[in-house]
């Protein structure tokens, strides 16, 4: 200790000599020397903490893991025992991910069970057409449906061994029944049986469409599954027998044994009863009305269904099949029902707030040309549906001012009630030019402006004519959408007007359905419905006007007063073209069944008619949209399934069905012109002249016969008719003289003191 006290003693008096070897803290750059390895120190430590806290962690977790791993090995199997369990774990794994899967594609079947779904039932609409015919009904009150307790047994027992011979048993699903409808439909080849139940179905009827897609199905299954958790069976059967359609524009087995039998359904026999039942199946093919022997043989099937279910033994339905029933002689009726399941929804939006539900609305539909639409699809189809593999039609006609004239949802509603004129969405091709080019006119271009047709790339997408590989170079617009170039409205949409103007500019026309913004949008991939097109184009005979399409008139409870008039209760129309725009639009679309791609759609008697074709990929849809001064219509002709056609393009099939329908709706009436268009009204020159160009012309064999509609009145007496009817509305009520009370007593033996009324109620 003293050597070491001297050493230091004797280092510290060197220092004290010797400034040099002073180890006193040195300054770098304003930096203590000794205070860096001191923090490299720090961090080193740091350091050192961080690598040995993830060390000790992930360690830890190894440990833990390993832990995990022992005890479970003592549930670990072997043999034939694993195998079992590796296909259940994967059965889990995968019925989960399915599970998911269909769940996500069932949520937006789930948002219509939010609402107050059952209010559909409380209303009971009778509908009348323009002119006050009774047309048909929708709806039923609730209170008014019979009972599942109260219908004949023979009723009840005839529609499940038909329909679901195990519904008190599954619950909304019957995979029992599914896996033996397949099997029997393996066996034959095809479908001759279906898996659905009767909860399926009734989730179609109340929430879904008759759309024949694996989405739907999924959601129809769901639905079930919630109507089982939700209703009672004898709800669901209820239910059932009250919604489904029975032909003969009935809904429901109450209204069909009145319509077919003029029975209560508490009334009825077995006979009847299997006649009834037989109609699920196919209304439109087994409605005894229109092929009586249809539905007896089906009646027949519905007895043996019931001998081989065990719900009746052959000696109990020997009687109904030797005495099979009798119907009412009926005239077939063919009621509007495409149109009156869109008016049934349309009254039940505006008329949800009104206090009653028991209403009679007049609609707009005309059953003169709702028959001849009717013909004109149906007709297109059966002649010429084999050559261009097409089988299904949909057509609107919409007068000018925008009441729906005219409506036609498929081929056939008794096979299918899906409405593909107001509910299906497709690809209107070319046919959606017309808001490009509109959009086009109110920048200030006209008919004659030219434009490049050549090869163009946007945003890595290169379009191309219908004709590939064929382009024209400089053309006028009216040349580019006669001959519906698809270059020039994409050069347009890019270079002059933008997609978002062009969307815009369609819904201002009418359009409903949400239109994408992508850039193929100006060639028409963007989906409409055919009362879309319909609505859009009716603004141009209505000289640039929206056409406030409409399907109901007035709303009336049974007491007559109005609850509803449409003129009275709607805003007035707004201008969404400007006059200058849409009189060059009339002018090019008036050329396109000249010089353009819809000749086929040129109308006899010189009437001046416009429009614009529209053919999609690989031909799956093709288009007419058309309009005169007086009715716009709108007709799509394609397949279900999304399958192509066989080279059917809008200037086709489309376009004659066009023709034929306004060939007919233009007869006997007093034109009106379209706006912009010289002469748009022939004289009787130019009838004579046209009509002897047509007689003229060789005759095609395999053309249609034209449609002749029937003459009452003349155009000259319509409309005195018409001027005679304003003057009685706007006639002032008639004052009862002081003097003439008297006399007026003398001729009434039951005077009222009314005063008597001018107008349309005077002199009744």
């Amino acid at each position: 200790m003293q050597i070491l006290a001297g050493t230091c003693s004797h280092q510290d008096a060197t220092k004290l000599q010797d400034p040099s070897q002073d180890d006193s803290p040195k300054e770098q750059n304003g930096v203590p020397q000794d205070d860096r390895p001191r923090k490299r120190h720090i961090l080193l430590r740091i350091d050192s903490l961080i690598d040995s806290t993830v060390w000790n962690a992930g360690f830890r977790l190894g440990v833990w893991w390993e832990d995990i791993t022992i005890f479970f090995r003592r549930f670990r199997v072997r043999g034939w025992k694993k195998a079992v369990f590796e296909v259940l774990g994967e059965g889990m794994t995968w019925g989960t991910a399915g599970s998911v899967l269909m769940l996500a594609l069932a949520l937006p079947a789930f948002e219509d069970t939010k609402g107050n779904w059952r209010a559909q039932s409380d209303f009971a609409v009778t509908f009348l057409d323009r002119y006050g015919n009774e047309i048909g009904h929708r709806g039923i009150i609730h209170e008014d449906s019979v009972p599942v307790d109260e219908l004949p047994d023979t009723l009840v027992k005839a529609v499940l061994a038909t329909e679901d011979r195990r519904f008190f048993d599954h619950y909304g699903i019957d995979f029992l029944g599914l896996a033996r409808a397949m099997t029997v439909n393996a066996r034959a080849g095809g479908v001759v049986q279906g898996g659905s139940t009767l909860t399926q179905q009734l989730a179609k009827n109340l929430f879904l469409s008759n759309e024949r897609t694996i989405e739907r199905k999924i959601k129809e299954a769901f639905l079930a599954v919630w109507l089982e958790c939700n209703l009672s069976k004898k709800e669901i059967l209820r239910l059932y027998l009250d919604r489904a359609y029975m032909g003969g524009g009935t809904f429901g087995a109450a209204a069909a044994s009145q319509f077919y039998f003029g029975k209560n359904i508490t009334d009825i026999n077995l006979a009847e009863s299997a006649m009834l039942a037989g109609l699920f199946k196919a209304p439109a093919r087994y409605a005894p009305h229109v092929n009586l022997p249809a539905a007896r043989a089906r009646a027949n099937e519905v007895l043996t269904n019931l001998v081989q279910g065990g719900l009746m033994t052959e000696g109990q339905v020997i009687a109904a099949r030797l005495n099979p029933a009798t119907v009412i002689d009926r005239a077939e009726v063919r009621a509007p029902d495409f149109f009156l399941d869109w008016a049934f929804d349309e009254t039940r939006r505006i008329a949800g707030p009104f206090a009653q539900h028991s209403l009679v609305v007049r609609t707009t539909i005309d059953t003169s040309l709702q028959q001849a639409a009717e013909d004109s699809v149906e007709s297109s189809l059966r002649q010429y549906g084999e050559t261009y593999k097409v089988k299904q039609g949909a057509m609107v006609m919409v007068e000018n001012g925008g009441a729906v004239r005219a409506m036609v949802g498929g081929r056939d509603y008794g096979e299918s009630q899906f409405n593909r004129a107001t509910k299906a969405l497709r690809q209107p091709g070319s046919s959606f030019k017309v808001y490009t080019y509109t959009a086009a006119m109110e920048t200030g271009l006209k008919p004659e402006s030219t434009i490049s047709d050549a090869p163009i790339t946007w945003r890595g997408w290169s379009p191309q004519n219908y004709s590939k590989g064929s382009y024209s170079g400089r053309v006028t617009l009216l040349t580019a959408i006669a001959k519906s170039i698809n270059t020039v409205p994409v050069r347009l949409a890019k270079d002059v007007l933008g997609t978002e103007v062009i969307a815009e500019t369609a819904k201002k026309m009418g359009v409903e359905t949400p239109i994408r913004t992508d850039k193929t949008m100006p060639l028409g991939t963007s989906e409409v419905t055919v009362l879309d097109q319909a609505t859009a184009y009716a603004v141009f005979p209505a000289g640039g006007m929206q056409s406030r399409r409409h399907g109901i008139s007035q709303i009336l409870n049974y007491d007559g007063d109005i609850l509803y008039d449409f003129n009275r209760d709607e805003p007035p129309a707004k201008r969404v073209v400007s006059e200058q725009a849409n009189a060059k639009m009339n002018y090019m679309l008036t050329q396109i069944p000249i010089i353009g791609t819809a000749r086929k759609a040129a109308l006899d008697n010189g009437i001046v008619a416009g429009g614009k074709t529209g053919t999609t990929q690989a031909y799956r849809d093709a288009w007419f949209i058309g309009f005169t001064g007086d009715y716009t219509t709108a007709v799509w002709f394609g397949n279900d399934d999304y399958t192509s056609t066989h080279n059917m393009t809008g200037g086709s099939l489309p376009a004659m069905a066009f023709k034929r329908l306004m060939d007919y709706a233009e007869q006997g009436i007093e034109h009106k012109p379209i706006p912009g268009i010289d002469n748009p009204l022939p004289g009787p020159d130019k009838k004579k002249k046209d009509a002897a160009v047509a007689a003229a012309k060789p005759t095609d064999e395999n053309a249609l016969p034209p449609l002749v509609r029937p003459r009452s009145l003349s155009s000259e007496v319509t409309r005195l008719l018409k001027s005679i009817g304003e003057k009685f509305d706007t006639a002032p009520p008639l004052k009862v003289p002081a003097e003439l009370p008297g006399k007026v007593a003398e001729l009434d033996p039951q005077p009222t003191g009314t005063i008597v009324k001018g107008g349309r109620d005077a002199g009744r």
